[in-house]
């Protein structure tokens, strides 16, 4: 678990990145490359915090694609009413989202504390698609990840690596990659007592028995660092994310489960996927994204559509968002 934090996370220079693809391509001379690099083994906070969050509490948790869109996510984010939310697939310095930070511009929109942790260095520019967005032919920073943000101080940040078998490095294709999956983490104070919250992205290329090996992972993680403290865990798990696959077919919900969580998706048919600016064409409907709690008193659970007051899809994927009416 990583616990050191930055105001602004170590940049990597294009030299820096060019050295990364030049790497041999080999687990160990990955692993030790990333264990070196500040970028990858810091915290980002910052924004602007509050008070302790007052209950019922709506938290949001959605995957943003990229974040193409930082001012109508805001937007959509602010139309919740959230005072937590859990972000994926977040950009920082890329030429597909016009080299912007869009996670520190959300929160400042919003008026909330963040945390930035990086999943990867993108050592390319991304899919055909993605190109068609470049505003530059190279990335400023290079950097993609996930975010938690709310209106109330982020206490004890934390960043985990999620196990990885490196495809992204060894068998990255047109999006080559140094990092692994991640969740970051943060114990945010509410008027009824602390609540550990948790923004994560499993991985996407891999089976069920993989996935359930990341969640155990985040939950042991707790178990060891947070004792006792109920808990909300959100993000894209991809469930499901398979050839003929189903979210029913992830054995990661009874690993939960059997450490006394909860499950929240929205109606059990409803799927969380949709086509895109990116994503134009995807394979299949999925449901994808989640929310596990322990030790909370929930309301319901429900989808929002990612889609701006125009019509336009802000994301491939629906935000779900998630009703805490109480602590124990």
């Amino acid at each position: 678990m990583i616990t050191a934090t930055t105001g602004a996370l170590a940049i990597l220079s294009q030299e820096d990145r060019a050295k990364i693809a030049a790497l041999p391509r080999d687990m160990e001379t990955h692993d030790a490359h990333m264990a070196g690099l500040a970028t990858m083994t810091e915290v980002e906070l910052g924004g602007q915090a509050g008070g302790p969050l007052t209950l019922p509490l709506t938290i949001a948790a959605w995957n943003l694609e990229r974040c193409l869109f930082p001012e109508a996510s805001a937007a959509k984010l602010a139309a919740t009413g959230a005072g937590l939310i859990l972000l994926s697939e977040m950009d920082k310095g890329m030429a597909r989202t016009a080299q912007r930070h869009p996670t520190a511009e959300i929160a400042a929109s919003l008026g909330m504390a963040y945390a930035y942790g990086v999943e990867f260095v993108e050592l390319g520019l991304g899919s055909e698609t993605e190109r068609g967005f470049c505003t530059d032919n190279f990335n400023a920073l290079g950097l993609h990840g996930n975010a938690l943000m709310a209106g109330t101080a982020l206490r004890r940040p934390f960043l985990l690596r999620l196990p990885s078998d490196g495809h992204w490095f060894l068998n990255g294709g047109d999006q080559p990659r140094l990092g692994a999956r991640m969740a970051i983490g943060a114990v945010v104070e509410t008027t009824a007592g602390p609540l550990i919250t948790v923004s994560t992205h499993l991985e996407s290329v891999a089976r069920p028995a993989g996935r359930a090996v990341q969640m155990a992972a985040i939950l042991d993680a707790i178990d060891s660092a947070f004792p006792g403290l109920p808990v909300v865990i959100g993000g894209d798990l991809n469930t499901g994310n398979f050839p003929g696959g189903s979210w029913r077919d992830e054995t990661l919900f009874d690993e939960a489960m059997a450490r006394g969580y909860s499950v929240h998706g929205g109606p059990e048919e409803a799927v969380t996927t949709r086509p895109s600016l990116i994503t134009r064409w995807p394979d299949r409907a999925m449901k994808l994204d989640w929310f596990l709690t322990r030790g909370l008193r929930t309301g319901l659970s429900r989808i929002e559509p990612s889609l701006d007051a125009e019509g336009r899809p802000l994301s491939d994927h629906d935000m779900v968002i998630l009703s805490v009416a109480g602590i124990g």
